[in-house]
């Protein structure tokens, strides 16, 4: 069992499943938490960031990004800690304000997030006190166009959101929608690179220490995607799928494929890439894929979460 990085007085780090993005709770004078999960997940969420506080307040409420695995359970947090400021970054800041499901990707990914609102903006190039310490905001564009990172200088601390795993990166969104983005995931490893943290808390997974070899694996995998779209496209295909079935655990399989069918990132995503193909057969093309790569089983007719 690997021993877990060492991090400076102040910071814990909530590790979730896939379904929700992991929460750093930052303490000091003042508590902030950055991404607060799925939906789904709140009433877990709500507890674990409860325990970690330890009957204090939350003050601050922050995404890096606006994807429903980071911000689904914002609206519970707000209910409970009405205090508490929520920032977020500029890019999607109108579609929050009028609440627009499908500009802010919930509805063509089919996925669920309860409206909430904010109080100011999270802007790249800012400093921003959490908890004790002082973060930089920095834009980390490619798997969404509008993320940010937070570095921590003096620790070399990283939160590094889905720019950077241990194994990879987030799927690259904007591409499923006919948007070239491969040169902004480059670009966003590249600032990664020049920041050189000692630690990297990515938005899934577990905090590491291995900067080289995990940029080494994302820039290969890029590389991959970019001889490749088409290889992209099916992973990002997966993702959404198997994202259903964490959220659901099993289905029927034809109640799976219709949704697959209905959802407009992934009829995008057949349009581009595999025209070939009726949706019908792309769903279950994708689903069969699943099932190979042991991420999903067939158990009387239902698809089951693996």
């Amino acid at each position: 069992m690997p021993i877990p990085p060492a991090l400076p007085p102040g910071i814990t780090v909530l590790e979730r499943g896939w379904l929700s993005a992991n929460n750093i709770l930052l303490l000091g004078d003042a508590c902030a938490l950055v991404d607060s999960g799925y939906a789904t997940h709140a009433p877990q969420t709500l507890a674990l960031v409860a325990a970690a506080l330890g009957g204090r307040e939350l003050d601050t409420l922050i995404n890096t990004h606006l994807h429903s695995d980071h911000c689904g359970g914002n609206a519970a947090l707000q209910q409970r800690y009405p205090q508490a400021q929520t920032l977020i970054p500029p890019g999607q800041s109108a579609l929050v304000q009028r609440w627009d499901p499908v500009g802010l990707s919930y509805t063509p990914t089919g996925q669920h997030c309860p409206a909430f609102s904010f109080d100011a903006l999270l802007q790249p190039g800012h400093d921003i006190t959490l908890g004790a310490l002082p973060w930089q905001v920095h834009a980390a564009a490619g798997h969404d166009p509008h993320s940010v990172v937070l570095f921590q200088a003096e620790h070399r601390v990283l939160i590094s959101a889905d720019a950077l795993w241990e194994r990879g990166f987030g799927v690259v969104f904007p591409e499923l929608d006919g948007i070239n983005a491969f040169a902004e995931v480059a670009a966003t490893l590249d600032m990664i690179e020049r920041l050189d943290p000692l630690t990297i808390i990515p938005g899934h997974g577990r905090m590491f220490t291995t900067l080289a070899s995990s940029l080494a694996y994302a820039r290969q995998r890029l590389e991959g995607f970019v001889r490749d779209p088409r290889r992209h496209a099916l992973h990002a295909a997966k993702v959404l799928l198997k994202f259903q079935l964490l959220a659901m655990q099993r289905l029927p399989r034809s109640q799976l494929l219709q949704w697959a069918c209905q959802t407009t990132h992934m009829e995008h995503t057949r349009l581009r890439h595999s025209p070939e193909l009726s949706a019908l057969a792309w769903a279950e093309k994708v689903a069969d894929d699943l099932v190979s790569a042991g991420a999903a089983a067939v158990d009387n007719g239902e698809l089951v979460n693996a």
